[in-house]
């Protein structure tokens, strides 16, 4: 079997699902957010297997994705964080955050 079948098998993009980016087969848990876990929270596969009751193939075949398309996927991340960075910035304050803004003024 090589590795791009064994991969499919684990892997999955579905145009609409998760903006169309590579997740978990059956699952929708992005290949960025295990790499995430595993690579910048110090999370082993084995952890992410079991948090999430994901076979531990689809968790090691999420990072063999991750690093056959590293620069696409963290391209696509870094975007999706500025447009949420944007977004936050030119949105007004919900009335929790007002409420806790005045709070912290008059403490």
């Amino acid at each position: 079997m090589s590795k791009e079948s064994v991969i499919t098998e684990h892997i999955e993009i579905t145009p609409g699902m998760l903006g169309g980016k590579p997740r978990i087969a059956g699952h929708r848990i992005a290949v960025a957010h295990i790499a995430e876990m595993y690579l910048k929270m110090g999370i082993s596969v084995e952890e992410i297997a079991g948090k999430y009751d994901l076979p531990l193939a689809s968790v090691h075949a999420a990072m063999t994705y991750y690093y056959d398309h590293r620069e696409e996927i963290d391209r696509h991340t870094a975007e999706s964080r500025s447009i949420v960075e944007e977004l936050k910035r030119k949105s007004s304050p919900s009335p929790l955050e007002e409420q806790l803004r005045a709070i912290r003024v008059n403490s």
